[in-house]
């Protein structure tokens, strides 16, 4: 009897843990805050070795080009893909989702994609446990998103067009995406 009521603490804790307000695993960064500037390695660092990069089978190189610190200085939105697809299936989905969006949005948003294995910094700065995380970022390098897990087309679009509007400002009741099932 005892075991089975310390297993439901347990889980009781771990889904308190969960909450909408709670980025758990997803590190210090809160909807609103400034991001920490990190620089990450790109393709000009490892002489275009992409192997160098990500563990992804088709990594697409327009992930690639610019440092995390770089790209924030370039003052467009971004959207930061903290995936290991070496070892993640649900990330291996979600890079293929990221080049949809890519083709999309072409050069109106920087999309960066971080792998545990080869920018272990930016895992650090953010505190990522766990995967895939995605952020997106405004122009001027606040927070305005945050997914835990897999993200489908249907939700990343409206954030990226939320991001593209020419006064977009972080709204403060945004909260972590509370349709999703984190922890």
């Amino acid at each position: 009897m005892f075991h089975l009521r310390l297993l439901g603490c347990l889980l009781l804790l771990s889904l308190a843990a969960c909450d909408n307000f709670s980025v758990g695993g997803g590190g210090v960064f809160k909807i609103g805050q400034a991001v920490t500037p990190v620089k990450t390695k790109t393709l000009k660092d490892v002489n275009g070795d992409m192997s160098k990069l990500t563990s992804y089978r088709y990594p697409d190189p327009r992930m690639y080009q610019l440092s995390f610190d770089e790209a924030l200085k370039k003052g467009k939105p971004i959207v930061l893909e903290f995936a290991t697809p070496g070892h993640c299936t649900q990330c291996d989905q979600q890079l293929q989702l990221l080049k949809v969006m890519i083709d999309k949005y072409g050069d109106k948003v920087n999309f960066l994609h971080m792998d545990q294995y080869y920018n272990p910094e930016a895992y650090d700065v953010f505190q990522v446990r766990g995967e895939p995380w995605t952020f997106l970022i405004t122009r001027d390098g606040k927070v305005d998103y945050i997914a835990p897990g897999r993200v489908l087309y249907q939700e990343i679009d409206p954030a990226i067009q939320h991001l593209l509007l020419p006064d977009a400002k972080v709204s403060p009741e945004k909260k972590l995406n509370p349709e999703k099932n984190h922890g």
